[in-house]
């Protein structure tokens, strides 16, 4: 690597911008494609690897800037991840969804916490859970949470998780919150990678465990973010960094960060693709690929999907952005419903981004589905992002639909 200083502390060693950042993100390319199948058997990437991604930066990117953070916005944060996952979906995977929930903290915790928790510019690396899957009992100070979250990716080098809770109503039915529990307060469960699942192997997304651990009252907010009105004067993140990225809106992020991977996924697998067109075609005439008209077809409807999920996806971060300063311009709420008109774009970003995926995989000759293959393993990897909610692309216009005409949004 060139241009990556190992800095104390986990801060980034320079204030780098956005194309010095995606500069840096392009430059692991081919050791993270290298180190593809151990960090499969290990279920996670090296410790050696996470110190670099610290020292380059990735972790601050969301980070405020009061607080030793870099404080771009969600496209600089989006394209890291892309360009991350084009040499391992499943690294890129890990990197933004424990570095990427500095977003949530900075928009809805208070300053207190937000002191705690991100002052002096040291990376919060924090896997996130919102099943409410745990109890928060009310304590003097705070609550004593005990729980079991799954699915907590990028757990291997957290400093933190932020896990969602159920909290007893004193006169009314429980309430949702977020909790913030310190590295000390969990237990890493050894329930990943090494062929436990079919793709998505080197996320590091363990179980956590949560045993009757104390956490501030501070360190605890409702969960409602997805539909919180932020009012006139905005979340308690815009207004203590009075930049409109902390409005907070999840819809927009949730989906963005995990169709990064997959965008990233596209791309890796277009590179694969055109390295195998130097190969014979496998129907007569055997002549190289890149002389056959189907594989000619084939290559540019890839880079077509590819390209298209990619420009999707980054329009859709800058809609965000427009939306926030509109806001912040002419009072103008950014509303709930703009957040999951803004999802569905990117939704469709992540259809594009699998179906050149599939393409590449299905017209790549047999030999792309033998064990060891990178093309088998992008394919894997898109099959594991087709089982998660968020890529349940039905369920998730329904739900818009019913919105629009009158009903409560559901997901």
């Amino acid at each position: 690597m060139t241009d990556i200083l190992i800095a104390p502390a986990g801060q980034p060693a320079t204030t780098p911008s956005p194309d010095e950042l995606l500069k840096r993100a392009v430059a692991f390319r081919d050791r993270l494609r290298a180190g593809q199948a151990a960090a499969e058997e290990e279920g996670a990437y090296p410790a050696e690897l996470h110190e670099e991604f610290l020292a380059a930066g990735f972790f601050h990117i969301l980070h405020p800037r009061r607080y030793g953070g870099l404080e771009h916005d969600l496209e600089t944060f989006f394209r890291v991840v892309i360009e991350i996952s084009r040499g391992d979906p499943a690294v890129g995977w890990a990197l933004c969804l424990s570095a990427g929930h500095a977003f949530h903290l900075a928009s809805y915790f208070g300053e207190q916490a937000q002191e705690e928790l991100l002052g002096g510019g040291t990376a919060f690396v924090a896997p996130s859970r919102t099943p409410p899957t745990g109890k928060a009992v009310p304590v003097d100070g705070g609550y004593r949470v005990t729980g079991r979250w799954d699915y907590c990716s990028g757990s291997r080098y957290a400093t933190h998780a932020m896990v969602v809770a159920m909290v007893p109503g004193a006169d009314g039915p429980p309430a949702q919150h977020m909790v913030v529990v310190p590295r000390s307060g969990f237990t890493i469960l050894d329930d990943w990678g090494g062929g436990a699942t079919l793709g998505m192997q080197g996320t590091s997304s363990n179980t956590i465990t949560v045993e009757d651990v104390f956490v501030p009252a501070h360190h605890a907010v409702p969960y409602d973010f997805r539909d919180r009105d932020p009012g006139a004067e905005g979340t308690p993140g815009y207004r203590l960094h009075r930049n409109p990225l902390y409005l907070g809106r999840t819809l927009t992020f949730f989906n963005g960060e995990l169709v990064a991977t997959q965008v990233g996924n596209a791309f890796a697998a277009l590179d694969e693709y055109e390295e195998l067109m130097s190969k014979a075609a496998s129907f007569p005439p055997r002549r190289p690929r890149v002389e056959t008209p189907e594989y000619q077809q084939w290559f540019g409807e890839i880079t077509a999907l590819a390209d298209a999920s990619e420009i999707g996806l980054l329009g859709a971060a800058r809609r965000y952005a427009e939306l926030g300063r509109r806001w912040e311009r002419t009072g103008e709420v950014f509303t709930v419903e703009e957040d999951a008109r803004i999802r569905g774009v990117i939704l469709q970003a992540a259809k594009q981004a699998t179906q050149a995926v599939d393409i590449a995989f299905s017209t790549a000759g047999s030999s792309a589905a033998k064990r060891g293959s990178r093309m088998q393993k992008y394919f894997r990897d898109a099959a594991m992002f087709r089982t998660h909610i968020a890529a349940q692309y039905d369920v998730v216009s329904a739900a818009y639909g019913r919105f629009h005409f009158g009903a409560p949004l559901t997901f």
